[in-house]
């Protein structure tokens, strides 16, 4: 089968021992039981007791191929070329996702659970699709997505986040940039106007005191990571846990 960026991976038939180096894939495949390594930025479950290698930036190669997997799950943004080749010339089985939307998480984690993992879809992939079917969004309003300080990135073009905001009715100011995270001074995101400044907590973990107080005269909304950024089980809760801290 071919991944999400049509590159064909030679997937066993059986599926007993998976590595994941994306946090939000860790947490969709956690509860198969055949997940026996991930990175330690993975977070989620709470308590998962699994071999670390190192970070989504600098995976342990060395450290992934002593636990043999059967597959490594790894994203087109979260993790690096060079890393993925250098599993493939292993002879390592690394199945990429790309999602951009909502509609590409649903899609994309459906053929990875299918042809990746070789397992059935979960209960929570089903209940994410109901829940986010029945979305109603509120009256539109503007944004700016920080990610990031010193220097200052937000949130542009053709990301998974700005896809969510816009499903609960909250518009990108910086949608049409052509980067997809690019570098603005501060000057011109206060000079933007935004309805909303959105401030999540991960990868910059902004806080009540750290970040609000750039954007005087601006509302400002903290908001979980997970719940903006990840497409994983965190799918199903979003629209409410977000709804609520934007102020639907």
């Amino acid at each position: 089968m071919k991944d999400d960026l049509g590159t064909e991976v030679r997937v066993p038939d059986t599926v007993e021992r998976i590595v994941s180096i994306v946090p939000s894939l860790t947490e969709s495949v956690a509860h198969t039981g055949k997940l026996v390594g991930a990175t330690k930025w993975c977070t989620h479950p709470p308590g998962l007791d699994v071999v670390r290698v190192k970070g989504t930036k600098n995976p342990d190669i060395e450290a992934i191929k002593r636990l043999r997997p059967d597959v490594v799950l790894a994203n087109f943004e979260e993790n690096r070329d060079p890393d993925i080749r250098a599993l493939r010339e292993a002879g390592i089985a690394v199945w990429v996702t790309r999602i951009r939307t909502v509609e590409e998480a649903f899609s994309s984690l459906a053929r990875m659970f299918e042809h990746a993992c070789r397992t059935g879809r979960p209960a929570w992939l089903e209940e994410a699709e109901r829940v986010w079917a029945a979305v109603r969004p509120g009256p539109r309003r503007t944004a700016v997505v920080p990610i990031w300080r010193r220097p200052w990135m937000v949130v542009g073009s053709g990301t998974f986040t700005g896809d969510v905001l816009r499903r609960l009715g909250v518009d990108n100011l910086y949608e049409d940039h052509p980067e997809r995270y690019p570098k603005v001074p501060l000057e011109e995101l206060v000079a933007r106007r935004p309805d909303l400044v959105v401030l999540p907590d991960e990868p910059y973990a902004f806080s009540a005191d750290d970040g609000p107080e750039c954007f005087p005269g601006l509302r400002t909304a903290l908001v979980s990571g997970r719940h903006l950024t990840w497409y994983g089980p965190s799918l199903v809760e979003a629209p409410e846990v977000l709804g609520r801290m934007i102020g639907r």
